[in-house]
């Protein structure tokens, strides 16, 4: 890659960077002031009659959890429900059912903000599934996630409540005020980039070679643009944001990335008003920052020695990338999108250098908190905050406080337990793939193309994708089989509500305290010192878990010339 191009991609990533700085401040705010409002909305008072809630009245963390559990109970059902009776409804195209396994695993994955797709979305699914079951579960689970973030800042900023909010208000808000009007406003910019928008079907059409291809049409505009906002990622057709319908130019590829991190790295500002100090906000943004930066730079340098015999010989580690993104546009949207819960890929990341396929894994086995998806990277950073605030403790014999909350073990437990989850899930599911023998033989006869390190990683990366709900894979894996639709939906499910609950039972204990005046002791939790604190401990408590099991896999094919 010449100068000229990597010169391109420093400027592609410069004016990202300053457009995230811009917004930080008033997205931050706007958000902070849709949390506090004491006024309802003519049209939330509607919706809340419609479905009988009373939104004067707070939740204990207790029945804010099984209101979230409910409800996603509830989506789970009826996504599955449209996938199987799809033949019967307008706009199918003519397509069968979804098979019964697909189903169940589009239905978890998609009520989890995961979006992980073993199948073609254009050849598996009609417009009204697309419409009525995809795009609304990329609006509701990102309003889910938003809303258990906003739970466990009230519970920093709370004095002495035994409550922390309405879910069925955080959810209310965070749709009607945050996402439904940015998503309108990023469609209309993709449809003014060239992506596709409209209700047509299959249209064949004569190549330059004398055959014939059916290209499909369809609502992808609209879509496109609330997978990218609520860090959802899953794909109007099978190609993702590389198909030229849903990311038609180098332009459009700098907007999406733009939605894609948006939210995320605005929340820490939300935090900050909330909690009456912009300065713990600006902290935990520089943390989240500072990952991101190391990890896109180290991304984009991997990519870039194109190490591996093929992109030797070819001179650059073009394969399974766009020529109109090149190798740091797509550099820069893989780390965008598995630093958060997104998923989307404009490339193939099974075919990036074997090092470099390594970092996609490597983010999201830090748990996706630089910036993180929609909710889930700020109340995961937070919590990552909490383990961190323990260590200084530690270091200085202190009983530990964060926010004027002291942590004792009751929020030591919940957070270690918040931790070992994730890990608990990526590990045992990769083992229990290579450990059963019937499973074993039917990994390795159907699902592994890539035999050797690589079919390990392509099976470490699926578990990893699952569990941390981000939805992009290695995709020289066949998942569509009865072990990896069952196991991997399993992951998607309890990788994201254990720790949904955990975080919210740590917000209705935070909540319950006094406030704490600070001391000469207590530990500043604004400065530098304390970043590259929450840094360390991001990177030693959760990356680290998964070194052995890289060693086998990534670093394995990575380290042999």
């Amino acid at each position: 890659m010449g100068a000229a191009g990597i010169w391109l991609g420093v400027l592609q990533a410069a004016t990202l960077i300053l457009a995230l700085v811009l917004l930080y401040r008033p997205l931050g705010d706007y958000m902070a002031r849709v949390f506090t409002s004491a006024k309802d909305l003519r049209v939330e008072r509607g919706l809340y009659r419609l479905i009988g809630v009373d939104a004067s009245s707070a939740q204990t963390w207790r029945a804010y959890a099984r209101s979230v559990l409910a409800f996603s109970v509830i989506g789970v059902l009826l996504l599955y429900l449209l996938q199987r009776v799809q033949e019967l409804l307008p706009l199918s195209l003519g397509l069968p059912p979804v098979p019964e396994g697909i189903a169940f695993n589009t239905a978890i994955s998609f009520v989890t903000n995961t979006n992980w797709q073993s199948y073609s979305p254009e050849q598996t699914m009609g417009h009204l599934v697309q419409l009525a079951g995809l795009a609304v579960q990329n609006f509701t689970s990102a309003a889910v996630g938003i809303a258990v973030a906003i739970a466990l800042v009230r519970g920093f900023a709370g004095r002495g409540s035994a409550t922390i909010g309405n879910f069925w208000v955080d959810l209310m808000r965070t749709l009607v005020r945050l996402l439904l009007p940015l998503a309108i406003i990023a469609a209309i910019a993709l449809i003014a980039g060239g992506a596709g928008q409209s209700l047509s079907g299959f249209t064949d059409v004569h190549t330059v070679a004398g055959a014939t291809q059916s290209i499909p049409g369809g609502p992808v505009a609209s879509q496109e643009a609330i997978k990218l906002l609520g860090t959802n990622g899953g794909g109007f057709y099978n190609a993702n944001s590389a198909h030229p319908f849903e990311n038609p130019t180098p332009w459009t590829n700098l907007l999406e990335i733009l939605l894609i991190l948006a939210i995320p790295f605005a929340l820490p500002r939300t935090f900050g008003a909330m909690v009456g100090d912009h300065r713990q906000g600006y902290a935990i943004a520089g943390a989240m920052g500072s990952l991101f930066l190391v990890s896109m730079v180290a991304l984009s340098a991997l990519e870039l020695s194109a190490q591996g015999a093929a992109p030797q010989l070819a001179g650059a580690a073009m394969e399974g990338k766009e020529q109109r993104f090149g190798i740091l546009g797509t550099a820069l949207f893989g780390s965008a999108s598995t630093l958060t819960s997104t998923g989307a890929v404009n490339g193939m990341h099974d075919s990036f250098t074997p090092l470099g396929g390594m970092m996609p894994m490597l983010n999201m086995m830090l748990g996706e908190v630089a910036p993180g998806g929609v909710g889930s990277g700020l109340y995961g950073m937070l919590i990552l905050a909490v383990i961190a605030v323990f260590v200084g403790g530690l270091l200085v014999g202190r009983t530990p406080e964060y926010l004027g909350k002291r942590l004792g073990p009751r929020e030591i437990k919940l957070a270690s337990l918040y931790i070992l989850v994730t890990p608990t899930l990526v590990l045992a599911g990769t083992a229990l793939s290579f450990a059963i023998p019937p499973i074993r033989a039917d990994v390795e006869k159907t699902s592994i193309l890539n035999p050797g390190p690589h079919g390990l990683s392509e099976v470490l990366y699926a578990f990893t994708s699952a569990a941390n709900n981000n939805g992009s894979a290695f995709a020289g894996l066949t998942a569509n089989t009865p072990w990896f639709n069952t196991a991997l939906g399993v992951a998607m499910l309890l990788g994201r509500f254990i720790p949904i609950v955990l975080v919210l039972a740590l917000a209705g204990s935070l909540a319950q305290q006094q406030h704490v005046p600070e001391t000469a002791g207590t530990l500043p939790t604004h400065r530098p010192q304390f970043v590259g604190l929450l840094v360390a401990v991001a990177v030693v408590v959760t990356a680290l878990t998964y070194f052995p099991v890289l060693t086998l896999g990534p670093l394995a094919e990575g380290l042999v010339r």
